[in-house]
């Protein structure tokens, strides 16, 4: 009975360390940090190569290196520490025995910039960042790191404005980068009516997990992307409705 157990605990352990790695990997899917996670994975596993074919040196070497992977680890991957973090204080079971805050305020803030931004005639492209990681795609845009703002996000839309072209990312309450070139989606099917923005927008919906939010600069309507599926003509209301559903706070 007692080996049955004890089966039953290492089963249980092993599932839950494929489990952290996975949800590891899916934070760093598509961002520089999922090459480095490879790097510390080859690393790891010379290690545990090196002490069962008995490479003393390098088994030394490993083995002294060890402090220093914590320390570089932390800083390399605190981005995704935080993101994994805010995730799981959002956690619905988590939520069941412990009463946490949500703070929606962002999303009243792009909500209220997309309603100027339509009442102007101005385009916009808003990416909001979920669980895929999109680093690699802020980086090629101009970092910006403020606190989401209705008034930032219209100033940046605005010509002539050098950020106004390309779109912005959001994640979590926080303005990542403006300037952001994304994916054009390839889909054949798709209404010829539809602008570089739309496409644009339905492309990095088709290859992530984000929500993505455009305003047309000519017919001033609001549209919504998720998963390479674009609803069209929403009002500020419903988007704030639609959003808050999908993002589940």
């Amino acid at each position: 009975m007692n080996q049955v157990i004890i089966y039953l605990i290492n089963i249980l352990d092993v599932l839950v360390v494929a489990f952290v790695f996975y949800r590891l990997y899916a934070l760093v899917r598509g961002t520089r940090a999922a090459l480095m996670l490879n790097g510390f994975l080859v690393i790891l596993i010379a290690g545990l190569l090196a002490q069962g074919i008995g490479l003393t040196t390098l088994n030394w070497i490993i083995n002294n290196l060890r402090t220093v992977w914590v320390i570089v680890f932390i800083i390399l991957f605190q981005h995704e520490m935080r993101s994994a973090l805010a995730q799981l204080g959002r956690n619905r079971i988590v939520s069941l025995f412990l009463k946490v805050e949500k703070d929606v305020g962002y999303i009243q803030e792009v909500c209220r910039s997309v309603e100027g931004l339509a009442r102007s005639g101005l385009g916009g492209l808003i990416v909001i960042e979920r669980e895929t990681g999109l680093r690699n795609y802020s980086e090629n845009g101009v970092i910006v790191n403020s606190k989401v703002n209705a008034d930032l996000i219209e100033t940046i839309f605005t010509p002539p404005s050098p950020l106004h072209d390309g779109a912005v990312i959001i994640s979590e309450d926080t303005l990542i980068a403006a300037r952001v070139i994304l994916p054009l989606s390839q889909d054949p099917t798709l209404s010829r009516v539809l602008g570089t923005r739309h496409r644009a927008a339905i492309g990095i919906s088709e290859e992530s997990d984000a929500l993505v939010v455009v305003v047309s600069e000519e017919t001033r309507t609001i549209s919504l992307c998720e998963a390479g599926i674009i609803e069209r003509d929403l009002d500020a209301t419903t988007l704030r409705q639609e959003l808050l559903k999908r993002l589940r706070v």
